[in-house]
């Protein structure tokens, strides 16, 4: 696919950029978002799955705990691969590859979601779902490119929110198929992602644009992988979105299995939260780009802290209210948390050009290089926290018929996220390339 070349692109030129690069950064935005978007509902398919699987598949809620948590595995390590595969083949074909690729674990769905299927089937069809997830690395590592950096919280929380919104729809579309046609018929709700995924692909084609100046740069990965920010801000985005995956694929089954919901029911409920959450991350961006996204990112946990504390105590007196209150706090938060840690991230590396005394495009086009370069091994660690909040729950309930342990290991979680945030990107502090007391509270 030779595709449709752009061969010079300044974004930070405000005289470009208001003449000709917003709008084409625009467009490939609202493309690269519908791509992402059916990219997340694949991933998370089979949150929704087995909300279909009664008694008669013969699967236990341990059993069930551990498909989705093998989606949110492949879909982390396939974020890697991903977020390269933009400089090498170009974003618009890239994403109209990854977008064809998801008719793959659909089809496979569909074809298997019967009683009598064996186990061993599921868990890999439900790996196949976990390519869904690596459209988040490659979608988010393009529009960075796109967009300047004063525009990145913005750009790069609206495409993730839109991708993020995913979740919660295909979630709606189970409940509607379980409200109508009953639980028995998951097929429908497979058909219907075939045509959509087809458009996603078909949007790319007609409408998204490849650009020459990303290029595969291995230097850029290595030094990605020894910049201890990477791993830094891995940590902290485990803490956000790492939960924001994570619950969203466990909500449903810790409402069926802790408080005895049956499908339907579960089904109404489970969307609210990754909805939510959703809809606020590209507010969290625009806070980042205001007010700093470190200072967001604090307070964000200090509240993911106090709302996983309600659930604790809801877990205990088995209030289902105020386990949905708590619980659903705990997706918006998350949600403002993914915007303003993704900000961090080029405002961190552009920050670190300055100090090494890089001015101007120099020290923009280093911000972008070395963020686009750590973005896929960030995403990849941090949906490697939805696979662990997915452990956790599964051991929790096997050892005490109850999600309240898993809750206080995520408490202490983010206890350290408040203390790491604030010790590296709040308290001044001396940096590595010899420029004192350069503080990170802006980026």
């Amino acid at each position: 696919m030779a595709g449709r070349w752009i061969e010079q692109w300044d974004p930070e030129d405000e005289t470009f950029w208001r003449e000709t690069g917003e709008k084409v950064a625009r467009r490939n935005l609202w493309f690269s978002v519908l791509s992402e978007h059916i990219g997340f509902s694949i991933w998370s398919l089979w949150s929704v799955m087995v909300l279909f699987m009664g008694p008669e598949y013969g699967v236990d809620p341990a059993g069930k705990f551990f498909l989705i948590s093998t989606a949110t595995l492949v879909g982390a390590i396939a974020r890697v691969p991903y977020t390269f595969a933009v400089a090498l083949f170009g974003g618009r074909n890239w994403t109209i590859f990854s977008a064809l690729s998801l008719l793959v674990p659909t089809i496979a769905a569909f074809w298997v979601m019967e009683p009598g299927t064996s186990y061993g089937t599921f868990l890999a069809v439900a790996a196949l779902t976990g390519i869904g997830g690596g459209n988040f690395a490659s979608s988010m590592t393009n529009i960075n490119a796109f967009f300047p950096l004063r525009k990145k919280g913005w750009a790069l929380g609206l495409n993730a929110g839109g991708g993020n919104i995913g979740v919660p729809v295909v979630q709606l579309i189970g409940l509607l198929v379980i409200g109508t046609a009953g639980a028995t018929h998951p097929r429908i709700l497979l058909g219907a992602y075939i045509p959509l995924i087809l458009v996603a692909a078909l949007g790319a084609l007609t409408r998204m644009d490849n650009l020459r100046p990303v290029q595969n740069d291995t230097g850029a990965a290595l030094q990605a992988v020894r910049e201890p920010h990477t791993w830094l801000m891995s940590v902290l985005y485990i803490g956000t979105f790492g939960s924001f995956i994570g619950y969203s694929f466990a909500f449903g089954l810790v409402l069926q299995t802790q408080f005895g919901r049956t499908p339907l029911q579960a089904a109404s409920l489970t969307f609210i939260g990754p909805l939510l959450g959703s809809l606020i991350r590209p507010a969290g961006g625009w806070l980042a780009d205001r007010y700093g996204g470190a200072r967001i990112t604090l307070w964000t946990f200090a509240a993911m802290a106090a709302a996983t504390g309600v659930v604790v105590h809801a877990s205990g007196i088995k209030s289902l209210p105020v386990f949905l209150v708590g619980f659903i706090a705990l997706f918006v938060l998350t949600g403002l948390g993914n915007g303003s840690t993704f900000k961090m991230i080029p405002g961190i590396f552009h920050a670190q050009g300055l100090a090494r005394g890089l001015r101007g495009e120099e020290a923009a086009a280093y911000g972008r290089r070395l963020s686009g370069a750590s973005m896929g091994l960030i995403g990849a660690i941090g949906a490697l926290g939805g696979l662990a909040i997915n452990l956790a729950f599964r051991q929790s309930f096997a050892a005490s018929g109850t999600g309240t342990a898993a809750f206080w290991c995520f408490l202490a979680f983010y206890a350290v996220c408040f203390g790491l945030t604030w010790a590296v990107y709040l308290r001044r502090t001396e940096q590595v390339a010899a420029k004192p007391q350069l503080s990170y509270a802006e980026v």
